[in-house]
């Protein structure tokens, strides 16, 4: 479950968000958040730190340095 989490990532990351006009305001980028998560805590944990880092990131947000914890 981790490497396919990884692989859609990377592919994300690849394919996508090139074609997006907006950034991320955060550092590390969102996507790389959710790999460095992952590769750290796992699928589940990881995932779950991902997707609250997701719900996080929105136009409103003040953005900045934001590493895993």
């Amino acid at each position: 479950m981790k490497h396919m989490m990884i692989r859609a990532i990377r592919w994300y990351q690849k394919y996508l968000s090139p074609l997006k006009t907006t950034r991320c305001p955060y550092i590390p980028t969102c996507s790389n958040y959710a790999l460095q998560a992952i590769e750290k805590y796992g699928a589940l944990k990881g995932g779950i730190l991902a997707g609250w880092r997701i719900l996080r990131c929105n136009p409103f947000s003040h953005g900045g340095y934001d590493p895993v914890p």
